[in-house]
């Protein structure tokens, strides 16, 4: 099966909850001040205008203004990744949250207001290696496509998205443009769901990020991420793996304020 056809293939188709201490992300020195119930205020105007130059992005609920979830990504990479959920989507919902990268320097380098596009199951062990990289192409090429008739049940403007085009591509943010496959990034996401860490997931991750531009020098990332659950609220009997789609638009950190 061919990657760029995957999409549409599959479409349809400290904690006490983790163990050691150490594997949770601990509610306190946080980038930003944050902590489990934190108020975010956020200027919506570069989202407004990502929306306006055909991104992908689903802008954020107005009653989703509060940090419900956080959790660290470790991954083979310089640096740090968090990511503050404003909606964990574990209620049949999609997930939305702010991602910060803070780099080996101890500076935040990037911040990305996110949504989910789409969750996908491999279902088949060919399906997992293609999500995974294990067969040394798929999740990590140089690039990927989104086709217009595979969005058509989203309720999206695929006018303002295409325009008379009926592809996106969107280039591997990682290695070389010149390299056709990279190994995606590899590591562990643990969330917690509350200041004492009693509940939270725990879960592998592969995760490779591609990029466009847009209207007005504007950027969206698409952050493909698969991920297979080790436990939830400490139950390892909990196991299952999907395979997300995640827009991403980078927002000033002056445009954001968390209390």
């Amino acid at each position: 099966m061919a990657w760029k056809d995957a999409f549409d293939y599959l479409r349809g188709t400290a904690g006490k909850a983790f163990g050691k201490p150490e594997d949770a992300p601990q509610d306190r020195g946080l980038p930003l001040g944050a902590r489990i119930g934190s108020l975010v205020h956020l200027q919506q105007s570069p989202l407004l205008r990502a929306s306006a130059g055909g991104s992908l992005l689903a802008l954020p609920d107005e009653h989703a203004t509060r940090i419900l979830a956080i959790s660290q990504l470790k991954l083979n990479m310089d640096g740090k990744l968090y990511r503050y959920y404003l909606d964990t989507g574990d209620a049949d919902g999609d997930e939305t949250f702010l991602q910060l990268y803070v780099n080996a320097r101890g500076e935040l380098a990037e911040l990305l207001f996110c949504s989910q596009l789409t969750r996908l199951v491999p279902e088949t062990v060919e399906e997992q290696e293609m999500f995974t990289g294990a067969a040394g192409s798929g999740l990590g090429d140089a690039s990927y496509t989104l086709w217009r008739w595979q969005l058509e049940e989203f309720g999206l403007d695929l006018d303002a998205i295409f325009g008379s085009a009926d592809e996106i591509v969107y280039q591997r943010e990682a290695g070389h443009p010149d390299t056709p496959w990279i190994a995606p990034f590899r590591g562990s996401e643990t969330r917690i769901d509350d200041a004492g860490g009693h509940s939270g997931l725990k879960q592998e991750v592969y995760l490779m990020p591609y990029t466009r531009p847009l209207a007005d020098g504007l950027r969206e990332s698409l952050l493909i991420s698969t991920e297979i659950l080790a436990s939830v609220n400490g139950d390892s009997r909990q196991r299952g793996i999907h395979v997300d789609f995640v827009i991403g638009i980078p927002v000033e950190q002056a445009r954001l304020q968390i209390q």
